[in-house]
């Protein structure tokens, strides 16, 4: 009988024990997840995570910073070992990688300076040629327009610094995104005129994306993060990023 060596039955989580290093692709510009201080520092709840991760293994941190739609490409031809990066576990993602989670539920929301839009109880109000609407490329946002909205215009931007951008000096009507990203941008200007529909319009579990030929590795995830949530340490990190806005002042304006 031929044996099974441990690299073939997790070949993942044996190099990165071997290595002494958990590289983590984010994106780096998704405020409170992910996000880019004055100082080029990555930091954010996903940040927070992927640290308690590689501590947990006993290994160093190593993040990728990468634009959203460039981190499946990634963790497909092993750059990354796995993705933190306010991802939604979606049917056909999941059918290409493994996802762990979710750590954190969300909703599509609006930011906007029109409050029509914001005030919309229905995608239907805004499903017309006379609306702009900005996400991120490659996100479910923008799924969730070309499918939601097939009437409005789409702008896909690479970041959502752009996007924001975009809303605050009247090049779309609008920025749709996942509901925390919404709220932070209203903290973060909060005299630019900006308004935002705060009741979630989809169901967004945010999940741990990993290759998916490791099924232990994706066993340790499930399992550590399991303990997580039951030890009360991911609501200390929804506390830290959601309750206190202290980091805010980090950010460049």
């Amino acid at each position: 009988m031929k044996k099974t060596t441990t690299d073939n039955v997790s070949p993942v989580l044996n190099n990165i024990t071997k290595k002494g290093e958990l590289i983590v692709g984010t994106a780096g510009s998704m405020p409170p997840f992910n996000m880019t201080t004055k100082n080029g520092e990555i930091i954010g709840f996903d940040v927070d995570l992927a640290q308690y991760l590689a501590d947990g293994m006993g290994v160093e941190l190593k993040l990728e910073v990468m634009p959203f739609a460039d981190l499946l490409p990634a963790l497909e031809n092993g750059k990354v070992d796995m993705i933190i990066s306010a991802m939604t576990i979606t049917p056909e993602r999941n059918l290409k990688f493994s996802f762990v989670g979710p750590y954190f539920v969300s909703g599509k929301a609006f930011l906007t300076k029109k409050e029509k839009i914001a005030s919309a109880q229905e995608v239907s109000e805004i499903n017309s040629p006379d609306i702009t609407l900005a996400a991120l490329n490659g996100s479910t946002s923008q799924f969730f327009v070309q499918e939601a909205l097939p009437k409005a215009r789409l702008v896909k931007t690479q970041n959502y610094d752009q996007a924001v951008a975009m809303v605050i000096g009247d090049k779309v009507d609008a920025l749709i995104a996942d509901y925390p990203i919404c709220l932070v941008s209203l903290m973060r200007y909060p005299n630019k005129g900006l308004f935002s529909l705060l009741t979630p319009l989809t169901y967004e579990p945010f999940g741990i994306a990993m290759p998916a030929n490791d099924p232990h590795l994706v066993n340790w995830v499930e399992n550590f993060l399991n303990t997580m949530q039951e030890s009360g340490a991911l609501d200390d990190l929804k506390a830290r990023w959601f309750d206190d806005d202290g980091w805010l002042a980090r950010l460049t304006q």
